[in-house]
């Protein structure tokens, strides 16, 4: 016994689009752009300051000294940024043998209970890691290894999990939406 063969090829989150898809973008209504052109940005000055310090040891046989230190916070921003991006596209990680199958409407209560979920981790570490920023500031503590104030790093934990979870709101409302016009 064979299994039915499918009319064509079948989409999900992790799968390229095909080019005669130009995007798979929902329309939102903060851009999506700023978290495109973000990674851009960080994805640069990673190339940039990487390129310079491998220049310098390979003609000095020394190294920049603080390249280290703003690269792992560069990369830490960049991996926020990034998850920024998959919960507005709903590219997150979740397991979709449980949230692509049954009913619509499972699938549509499904979707929203994950979207209120990350909105309510993100919104905890949003106001948790306020508390650290505050620490860092009053008691003046320095980065280990330039010696720069640490809240100018952990100022970014807390505007860039609210932002994620402000997206996961967005993508609350858009699946309330798109499921209902889907049923009409």
């Amino acid at each position: 016994m064979s299994s039915p063969t499918e009319s064509g090829p079948v989409l999900d989150a992790a799968s390229p689009l095909p080019p005669d898809i130009e995007s798979a973008d929902e329309p939102v209504k903060v851009p999506l752009a700023i978290e495109d052109w973000a990674t851009v940005i960080i994805m640069g000055l990673l190339a940039c300051i990487t390129f310079a310090n491998v220049v310098v040891r390979y003609f000095t046989d020394s190294s920049f000294a603080w390249t280290e230190e703003f690269s792992v916070f560069l990369m830490i921003l960049l991996a926020m940024v990034a998850g920024s991006a998959a919960v507005a596209r709903d590219r997150h990680i979740r397991i979709e043998y449980f949230s692509e199958s049954g009913s619509m409407a499972r699938r549509k209560r499904l979707s929203q209970f994950g979207a209120v979920m990350v909105a309510a981790l993100f919104f905890l570490i949003a106001g948790l890691s306020l508390r650290m920023v505050w620490d860092d500031y009053k008691f003046e503590e320095t980065s280990p290894g330039i010696g720069v104030p640490q809240w100018w790093y952990s100022i970014w934990l807390p505007i860039v999990s609210t932002a994620i979870a402000l997206r996961a709101c967005g993508l609350f409302v858009r699946r309330g939406r798109r499921d209902s016009k889907e049923a009409e």
